[in-house]
């Protein structure tokens, strides 16, 4: 499987993105389960055909893209709102990354360990360890490099998250996730309840950090992402719930935004595993 990434990584993007999106539209029909969660989502959120049916292909190209990102040359990426990033950085409480499910997320974290990381500001970014060995080795040392170190979905994890923001540093986390039991709350997304993590924003509170919203647009033709950086706009309150529903708000905004390229097969409702 290491070779077949290694192979896969000489595409250029273009190529790679298309042959992701016939992958998506294959999966999509071949797996009863995954088209049913799909399309539950989808009708959750009220989107119509235009946009759920270039999401299908867009959830292709997200595993399609993966081996060139992780082993291939670097691809084009443009950069918007990076005053907000180095605004939260110059206050010196670090500053704490959401991104949901959206566009190309492993793109957010390359970019500003490119741009940010690698100048004293360093991403702490919370991963689940796949359990395949090999998979498992593979993906901590892909998405391990300058600017950039990797902490498993665990209270280890946890506790090197704080240590780095108390330094200055950031995290990043993807705040759609849905978390161990016991380590998140039932509140509205799109209009359901879904269990969410409180870790983001318990991070924020105990530390004082900055909370930065960012998400990686995919463009057309392979001609590279656009990662987009923007500031939460509001404080959070200091009751759980409230705070967790404000997260969510502010993550079905950044969907909104752009729904065809959110990973709607995601099974974002489902009953939170019970170890951590």
């Amino acid at each position: 499987m290491i070779r077949f990434f290694k192979i896969f990584s000489l595409l250029p993007l273009w190529l790679a993105h298309a042959l992701g999106w016939g992958a998506g539209w294959l999966v999509f029909a071949a797996s009863g389960t995954y088209r049913k969660r799909f399309l539950t989502n989808v009708r959750q959120a009220a989107l119509r055909w235009p946009q759920w049916g270039l999401a299908v292909g867009e959830a292709g190209k997200l595993l399609a893209e993966l081996p060139r990102l992780w082993m291939g040359r670097p691809v084009p990426v443009q950069i918007e709102g990076a005053r907000h990033v180095q605004e939260a950085l110059a206050l010196g409480r670090g500053a704490v990354f959401l991104t949901p499910h959206l566009g190309c997320f492993e793109i957010v974290a390359q970019a500003y360990a490119e741009s940010f990381g690698q100048n004293g500001h360093p991403m702490t970014a919370l991963y689940r360890p796949p359990r395949k060995a090999w998979l498992r080795e593979l993906v901590a040392n892909s998405r391990t490099r300058p600017g950039m170190v990797m902490a498993p979905t665990n209270m280890a994890g946890v506790k090197q998250m704080i240590k780095a923001l108390k330094k200055g540093q950031s995290v990043g986390l993807l705040p759609d996730q849905v978390p161990p039991q016991g380590l998140g709350l039932w509140v509205p997304f799109f209009g359901r309840d879904a269990y969410t993590m409180t870790l983001s924003a318990r991070l924020a509170q105990q530390t004082g950090a900055a909370i930065i919203l960012g998400w990686g647009e995919r463009l057309a033709w392979g001609r590279g992402y656009r990662v987009r950086f923007l500031p939460f706009a509001q404080a959070l309150p200091s009751d759980g719930t409230q705070a967790a529903t404000l997260i969510n708000q502010a993550m079905e905004d950044l969907i909104r935004a752009c729904p065809e390229q959110y990973l709607w097969g995601y099974a974002r409702y489902k009953q939170p595993r019970q170890e951590l």
